[in-house]
């Protein structure tokens, strides 16, 4: 009960603080300490947490409080390509289940809320709006569809918000409309909707450097998103290049963007492959990253980088 308690008082600090920074027509300290990295940015892997459970194919990351909210896709049959589209679609749904797990950072597993339906059962991209934390879950193909949920992070009540003729590969909630913007399959397509999903907008994305796979609110506005691409390296290699962007969500412009040429010591997968999450300390710039699936050698941590504030 007192580590309850705790996670709703610093859930309540955080958005107290993010409320603040709006109020006085000010970035987040997030945001502002994002801004002055750039390629030369001497980022550390400071620690290293074993997550003590099945983790699957980790999505996104919403920090709420002394908790973190976990989404990821168990995969049961995996999705086969057609050899010529069948009813629109490029490949068969497959079966999974979608998770939300919430864990304390250090690894431990508090919940595991099962999200989904039929063939949509891949969760994405997820963001905490200081009340719920929302989590789309779609099909496993490029243009589907997708289901939009909340969660409460005290109860862990799960909400249907709405539905889309699409894959949503994530979303987030900006504080300062309401709106709830999202990404479609390898986010090239951005969309906004009321949070009762009427669509306000769809517009392609003019950056073609990176696939967002986890996107979040940062204030006034604004989303920070990691991802990754895939490139094709000689000899039948591959490389994934990961970076990190700041966008307007008014005009999905990019704001600020850097590469981040870190890997996993486990497997040499990019850190930012799957989800992200940053937040600042007194003096440093704090990256949450699980860049490796559970059933990866050594199985799924949280990795930690960090970087000296300017």
């Amino acid at each position: 009960m007192r580590r309850r308690l705790l996670a709703i008082a610093l859930a309540g600090v955080l958005l107290t603080g993010l409320t603040t920074a709006q109020a006085t027509g000010r970035d987040s300290d997030v945001t502002r300490a994002f801004q002055t990295t750039n390629r030369s940015t001497a980022w550390s892997l400071v620690e290293r947490v074993p997550l003590k459970f099945p983790t699957y194919h980790p999505q996104g990351f919403a920090l709420v409080g002394d908790l973190i909210f976990l989404s990821s896709v168990e995969v049961l049959e995996a999705p086969v390509k057609y050899p010529a589209p069948v009813g629109g679609y490029d490949r068969t749904p497959g079966k999974g289940i979608g998770h939300v797990f919430v864990l304390d950072r250090r690894g431990n597993l508090k919940k595991d809320i099962r999200l989904g339906e039929g063939t949509a059962y891949h969760p994405g991209g997820v963001d905490f709006d200081g009340r719920d934390v929302w989590v789309p879950v779609a099909e496993y193909r490029p243009n589907s569809r997708a289901v939009v949920y909340t969660v409460d992070p005290k109860t862990y009540r799960v909400t249907e918000r709405f539905r889309v003729q699409d894959h949503v590969g994530g979303v987030v909630r900006d504080r300062t409309t309401g709106q709830v913007h999202g990404v479609s399959w390898g986010s090239r397509t951005l969309y906004n909707w009321t949070s009762a999903g009427k669509q306000l907008g769809k517009a392609p994305n003019e950056s073609h450097l990176l696939d967002y796979q986890d996107c979040d609110y940062v204030s006034r506005g604004k989303q920070l998103c990691g991802g990754v691409t895939g490139l094709a390296g000689p000899d039948n290699t591959s490389y994934n290049l990961g970076g990190l962007a700041l966008l307007d969500l008014r005009t999905n412009r990019i704001l600020h963007e850097i590469p981040f040429p870190h890997f996993s010591p486990t497997t040499n997968h990019n850190a930012t492959r799957n989800p992200v999450a940053l937040e600042t300390t007194k003096d440093k710039l704090r990256l949450y990253t699980a860049p490796d699936d559970g059933e990866d050698n050594g199985g799924t941590e949280l990795q930690i980088y960090e970087a000296p504030l300017k």
